[in-house]
């Protein structure tokens, strides 16, 4: 509670006014002449209807996280064929970092040290570059989306068994059986249509690709967590949005031809990914940061594989077969098993 707030609950101050008078012996003395009541302004209760407003706001904030969050695997898919699966992160990231870095001058935030900020960097080339660049490659050579995001909404378990390597975090029985849980589902879910011949498609490649993304997103969260704490939202995100273009444009210099056809689906796929993913979800996880809600949203990510398989159904025709349908369902159970407390 800032030091407005404890004034404004009180409505009224009393404030002595002293001055000066002379006894009978011509020695001065203070005397209280009045006491005047200094009333200070009241705290202004918000409309019912704004209060209102507010709670469907934080009530809803998480889901339409959690939404938004999927759609980045739908913008994989939407992309392929159009723009080079790396060079489009290295069009994004660099966007993003302008972005954040916007947001932290008009905060006007404190700037972390060299050794800080270059943490920070290292955390940001795993979370984003090393995070969404295999995996961009993955989808866009045939691995379908909703599988994609299924092998990496098991991230929590690989955070889980990192941390306890790194930075000693405790495991627990519910971990080990997450993990197991979580393996049986990707078996179900790769399995009908896994294939070794070529690259296309849900192939050895793929999958491992997919898997280095989780791992790499996972080793970046806990990276983050061991040196880089204390570090502003805004301006550590600038660092992490750095390092993370960093990997994206070498990378994309030594194995892509930055290709873009400059088609209005690659247009759309760039300007969702840079607006919706990575201004407007950015914003929306500083508020729910804000308002302590993203245990919430972490309760619902198993969620997400589902979201993304059935936008890509609706919007590419991807299909599951049942035993993939229960694979998925699987995966969602072997998350939750992690997310419970206790």
């Amino acid at each position: 509670m800032c030091d407005f707030d404890v004034l404004l609950n009180h409505q009224i101050a009393l404030r002595p006014r002293w001055r000066f008078t002379a006894s009978r012996n011509n020695a001065m003395r203070l005397t209280n002449v009045s006491v005047i009541p200094t009333v200070l302004p009241e705290k202004v209760k918000p409309p019912m209807a704004s209060k209102t407003a507010n709670s469907i706001l934080v009530a809803t904030a998480p889901w339409l996280f959690v939404v938004l969050w999927a759609t980045g695997f739908v913008v994989a898919k939407l992309s392929a064929g159009h723009v080079a699966p790396v060079w489009f992160l290295g069009l994004r990231f660099p966007i993003a970092c302008l972005f954040m870095l916007g947001v932290a001058l008009y905060q006007r935030a404190a700037w972390p040290d060299v050794t800080h900020a270059f943490h920070a960097a290292v955390a940001g080339a795993f979370m984003h570059g090393g995070y969404l660049a295999p995996i961009y490659w993955a989808v866009a050579h045939g691995l379908p989306a909703g599988v994609s995001a299924l092998i990496v909404g098991l991230q929590p378990l690989l955070t889980a068994f990192l941390a306890a390597f790194i930075v000693g975090e405790r495991i627990h029985g519910r971990h080990w059986l997450g993990l197991l849980v979580g393996l049986l589902g990707i078996a179900l879910v790769i399995s009908p249509k896994l294939h070794f011949s070529g690259i296309e498609g849900i192939t050895p490649l793929t999958v491992a690709l997919a898997l280095a993304g989780a791992l790499s997103i996972s080793f970046g969260t806990v990276y983050q967590k061991r040196f880089a704490t204390g570090v502003g939202l805004a301006t550590g995100g600038t660092w992490q949005y750095v390092g993370g273009s960093l990997v994206v444009l070498i990378a994309a210099y030594f194995v892509e031809d930055f290709f873009f056809d400059n088609s209005a689906q690659a247009w759309f796929a760039l300007g969702w990914a840079v607006i919706v993913l990575s201004i407007i979800s950015i914003t929306l996880m500083m508020m729910l940061i804000r308002d302590g809600a993203v245990s919430k949203v972490s309760s619902l990510i198993f969620l997400v594989p589902a979201v993304a398989a059935l936008m890509t159904f609706a919007l590419f025709g991807e299909t599951l077969n049942l035993i993939q349908i229960l694979g998925m369902a699987v995966c969602a159970a072997a998350v939750l098993i992690v997310n419970r407390k206790g």
